[in-house]
């Protein structure tokens, strides 16, 4: 059987699922595509073209490559097409993205051949993704006098591929639809359960939301054709919990528009909003659409006569509706007062949707554009010999004189790219940075995959320190889904320069560590910026932000990305740490005091959390700064003493070591030249020529948060609250109660596991288990109880230390990687389950808890439907606390009283935390050159 015949059965496969043919990615196929499109009597040719014009994937595939081929013989007349023509192949051309697109019109436009070089260079002047290989032809076109290719770069030099597009639109009419009440989740509109099936975008864009929703969406359509469908978070934040580029195209692929006519399935532009806003991360996604996220502030809080805030009976604050977003409302988006209509009513200004970067993005259907134009037209002007022309919106260079630092600004200003100003620079600037780390992860990888492809790279930007694809969030069951989709993955990074948790080659054994844990690990400098495709990109060194599959991809392929610096909120701490509270009740303590302190305000939103944690080394200092994504945060920056630092390095070198001495070093020596990067960091602390980040004394920030450890008496749970009365409040991760309030409360399930927990918790169950012991109880559960170790270097030293022989001792099942579970688990006995390093439980995507069941974890995930189902009878709970409460909760089979749990916990050092004695800041100063930051 012919590949196209093949490609036939599975045609009429997809029209069983209502899907159209899948694009074409494959050399093979298109080949034998183009051979039926040059055999005139073939019986299968009309088909043939349609498949060859508008349904093979751009970029850098292999398919691509065959195509671009055979438009170049159309073009030099060498094949012949009736329909298609010279010029329309050139038309073809200018829609591919660039790699062999590129390298033909570059062959083209530097010919002898005037009739093809012209048109060439019309249609290359046009295009962005211009790599290396590329750019340095034009040069050496150029110096050797090649008037065509002066042409060329003049236009690039004056931007002219972005200055030619047309303008946003003045005005967008919007009907709206009200996709839900309260903080909408990233997982409804791209199931975490569903991501196997993300490349495939036709396929999961069947997943977003429900049938019915996506059906409401299309009625509106066909009511109002003229308009845009917006989709609406009514009284909360529109994206929370992840980037999830994949929910964006999902709702661009309903609600959007075509990016081009001859590329399927790729939709730009949908317009999101939020009584509250968008997610920051979610946002960042948005804008590489080119879409547009408004902040409704619809619903506001409700004052008495006194200005006083009005409250409920739980003291929250009563909200009350300023103007409707009913689903089916007419509105009008006014693109340049930058304001929302009712009518002639304005409703609220969404200036900050408009900002002139963001605008950019709008008019050039994308982010991604802007970043390589900027580069291109860079390259053009100093090739030349001139100033780039003022094309785009300056960087947006803020700096406050006499005004200190806070961590991030130092950060920012230290790996800012092309600024002009010598004054350092504030929140607010909008900068291109240099990325230190980049991190790709299993279920988002293969789209990040799809927007190397389509942005033509093929090799990581050398200027990238290290890169790491993980297995993490697909580790729990070795499924068809898994074996059909890693191994592939693997491949393709591994190709790319990153290094791979499983080798293409099966050098190395496969590791499933948590993708969050091994870039904790290789990040190895406090003052390196990290983008990572998940949420929980939260390291506690450096700054790392969450992101998309698209921006990962710009940030390997670049290794730049083009951010506002945000503004900071200060965390500090006063009082004691109780000896039976673990780290994990401080960080949802922090939560619930900044609420309290600042009237249900979540002062966190957006921006970065700056926690001041002292002597707290990395790998448990990740706990807070993890959790800050729940928090809705920007992003977080721990600040540490200098011994501190240099411990939590000396532990970083130590498990780079351990990743080198397994086999995963690459040819470009990353995982090596790592550790020598962190023996110079570790020199310039000790020497005192460089010490450990801290803010300036004088720095400024959005508000400051003091979290009282005296007050923190109990264990803390943070709780989805399902039953609330007011759905908007369900879900949100700020309810956090005491221990206490849930006396007798029965659990169906535990789980320890995910990013959350690090080596001393598995040290705290071994510690439990061991004083049961000594006290002569028997060790049995009521209820199951999983636990899934974050990474294989984790297990390794417990085993060697010898605390992973008590848990195995306990255990009904434990992890085989010789013989990994080939499907996921549905039924849970009452015993404790050793499962593979990786996400499990939290990710819902392969592990669940049982429908219904009340679950308590440590992990970070309360989201409707994540780790627990509901049912018709009852709603599932995934309730959320530190690791004694989940074991022992899995062992009483309910939740423990305050005694039973100090009982349990007695003589167990929970957390080496305490707060630093002194201000960690640096002596204040009016003026410190960038380049000395």
């Amino acid at each position: 059987m012919s590949l196209y015949s093949e490609y036939l059965q599975e045609i009429e496969n997809r029209k069983g699922q209502g899907l159209h043919p899948k694009p074409i990615d494959s050399d093979a196929l298109l080949s034998e595509i183009i051979a039926q499109i040059k055999d005139t009597g073939n019986e299968y040719r009309a088909d043939s073209l349609n498949f060859f014009i508008y349904n093979t994937l751009p970029g850098t595939t292999s398919a691509a490559v065959v195509k671009a081929k055979f438009l170049k013989e159309i073009i030099l007349s060498e094949s012949v097409v009736a329909e298609i023509t010279p010029t329309f192949a050139f038309e073809l051309l200018s829609h591919m993205k660039g790699g062999p697109s590129v390298e033909v019109l570059l062959d083209l436009a530097l010919s002898d051949n005037a009739s093809v070089a012209t048109p060439a260079a019309e249609v290359l002047k046009t295009q962005v993704f211009l790599y290396e290989a590329d750019t340095d032809r034009l040069k050496a076109a150029y110096k050797a006098g090649n008037p065509i290719a002066k042409d060329i770069l003049v236009s690039y030099s004056q931007a002219e591929f972005f200055t030619k597009l047309p303008e946003i639109d003045e005005t967008i009419d919007v009907v709206t639809f009200i996709a839900g009440e309260g903080d909408i989740s990233t997982d409804l509109l791209s199931p975490g359960h569903q991501s196997h099936s993300r490349a495939d975008r036709e396929l999961h864009g069947q997943c977003m939301s429900t049938p019915e929703a996506q059906a409401e969406i299309k009625a509106l359509q066909a009511q109002y054709p003229d308009m845009k469908v917006m989709l609406i978070a009514e009284k909360g934040t529109m994206g929370v919990g992840s980037s999830r580029m994949s929910g964006v195209n999902n709702v661009a692929l309903l609600a959007g528009k075509k990016a081009s006519p001859y590329v399927p399935f790729i939709n730009i532009a949908p317009i999101v909003a939020g009584t509250n806003g968008i997610a920051p991360i979610f946002l960042t996604t948005v804008d590489v659409t080119g879409g547009i996220g408004l902040d409704l502030k619809n619903w506001v809080k409700k004052v008495d006569a006194n200005g006083n805030n009005v409250v409920d009976k739980n003291g929250d604050a009563v909200l009350e509706e300023k103007y409707s977003v009913a689903t089916g409302t007419v509105l009008t988006i006014d693109t340049k007062a930058k304001k929302l209509y009712n009518g002639n009513k304005e409703l609220a200004d969404i200036s900050s949707a408009f900002t002139p970067q963001k605008v950019e993005f709008m008019r050039a259907g994308g982010s991604y554009a802007v970043t390589f134009g900027k580069k291109l037209q860079t390259f053009a002007a100093e090739t030349l010999g001139v100033e780039p022309a003022s094309v785009y919106a300056a960087s947006k260079e803020i700096s406050h004189e006499g005004q200190g630092l806070t961590a991030v600004e130092k950060i920012f200003n230290r790996n800012a790219v092309g600024v002009l100003s010598d004054a350092p620079l504030h929140a607010g600037s909008n900068v291109r940075v240099k990325i230190n780390i980049v991190g790709s992860q299993d279920t988002t990888g293969p789209m990040t995959c799809q927007e190397l492809e389509a942005m033509a790279a093929s090799t990581i930007s050398p200027i990238v320190d290290g890169a790491f694809q993980s297995g993490c969030h697909t580790a729990s069951v070795w499924d068809s889904k898994a074996k059909a989709n890693t191994p592939k993955l693997m491949s393709f990074m591994n190709a790319f320069g990153l290094i791979t948790a499983r080798d293409p080659k099966g050098v190395y054994p496969a590791m499933t560590d948590v993708i969050h844990k091994v870039l904790n690990d290789i990040t190895i400098d406090d003052r390196a910026i990290i983008i990572g495709g998940d949420s929980h990109t939260r390291m506690s060194k450096g700054v790392a932000f969450g992101a998309d599959s698209g921006t990962v991809a710009i940030a390997l392929a670049t290794g730049e990305s083009a951010m506002p610096i945000p503004e900071s909120v200060k965390v500090t701490f006063k009082g004691y740490m109780k000896k039976h509270m673990d780290f994990r009740d401080v960080v949802h303590a922090t939560q619930a005091q900044m609420l309290k302190q600042f009237s249900g305000e979540n002062v966190f939103q957006g921006r970065v959390i700056e926690v001041h944690i002292g002597t707290l080394l990395a790998d448990q200092a990740f706990t807070f700064t993890d959790w800050t994504a729940e928090m809705k945060a920007k992003a977080s920056i721990c600040i540490s003493q200098d011994d501190t630092l240099v411990a939590s390095l000396e532990l970083a070198k130590k498990r780079i070591q351990i990743m080198i001495d397994k086999g995963m070093e690459n040819s470009a020596k990353t995982l090596t030249g790592l550790i020598a990067l962190a023996d110079k960091r570790i020199d310039e602390v000790k020497s005192g020529t460089t010490p450990a980040l801290t803010p300036d004394a004088n720095a400024k920030y959005f508000a400051e948060v003091v979290v009282d450890l005296d007050l923190i008496d109990e264990p803390m749970i943070a709780d989805p609250d399902v039953n609330n009365e007011d759905v908007s409040k369900r879900y949100t991760h700020d309810v956090i109660r005491p221990i206490s309030y849930y006396k007798d409360k029965p659990v169906d399930l535990g789980f320890v596991g995910s990013c959350m927990v690090h080596k001393g918790d598995m040290q705290i169950i071994a510690q439990m288990f061991r004083n049961m012991e000594a006290q002569g109880k028997e060790i049995k559960f009521k209820a199951p109880l999983v636990i899934a170790p974050p990474t294989y270097n984790i297990v390794d030293e417990l085993k060697e230390e010898g605390d992973w022989a008590l848990l195995e001792k306990y255990a009904g099942f434990e992890f085989n990687d010789k013989d990994p579970k080939a499907a996921a688990r549905t039924k849970y006995e009452n015993i404790m389950y050793l499962e593979r390093p990786g996400c499990n439980l939290c990710m819902g995507n392969q592990e669940k808890a049982e429908p219904g069941d009340t679950v308590i974890a440590t992990s970070t995930r309360l989201f409707q439907g994540r780790v627990v189902a509901d049912t018709t009878e009852k709603k599932g709970e995934s309730l959320l606390g530190s690791t004694p409460v989940v074991v022992l909760s899995s062992i009483l089979g309910r939740f423990p009283t305050i005694e039973e749990y100090m009982d349990a916990v007695k003589g167990i050092k929970l957390t080496d935390f305490a707060p630093p004695l002194d201000a960690m800041t640096t002596a204040p100063v009016e003026f410190i050159p960038v380049s000395n930051i």
